[in-house]
């Protein structure tokens, strides 16, 4: 009896659907997109600016620090726009603005 238990339980696993994998939400599409883009830029990210869901799956802007300087207020920063799909891989970005930290809107 345990036995069969074991073989049904093997066999009844299946592969994890499309959908088991996709970004559950604007928290889970932040995340992707800032950690996709460190890796790419090799540079730290500041933090979120804006997430929205969009057609095809979500756009982020990820703040970044490009030049680290002394004093802070001095360094230099930039918004970068991040595309993910529904599954949170990264189909493309750039590079929306640079600014100095601190510096308002205009």
């Amino acid at each position: 009896m345990a036995e069969q238990r074991r073989k049904r339980a093997q066999t009844s696993t299946a592969p994890p659907s499309r959908r088991a994998s996709s970004v559950k939400g604007p928290v889970h599409a932040a995340q992707a997109a800032c950690q996709s883009l460190e890796g790419l830029l090799s540079h730290p990210t500041e933090g979120v600016s804006a997430v929205r869901r969009s057609d095809d799956g979500w756009c982020v802007v990820v703040d970044v620090l490009e030049v680290p300087r002394i004093p802070d207020t001095t360094s230099l920063l930039a918004s970068y726009e991040v595309q993910l799909d529904e599954d949170g891989e990264l189909m493309e970005y750039r590079r929306v603005r640079r600014y100095r930290r601190g510096a308002a809107d205009e």
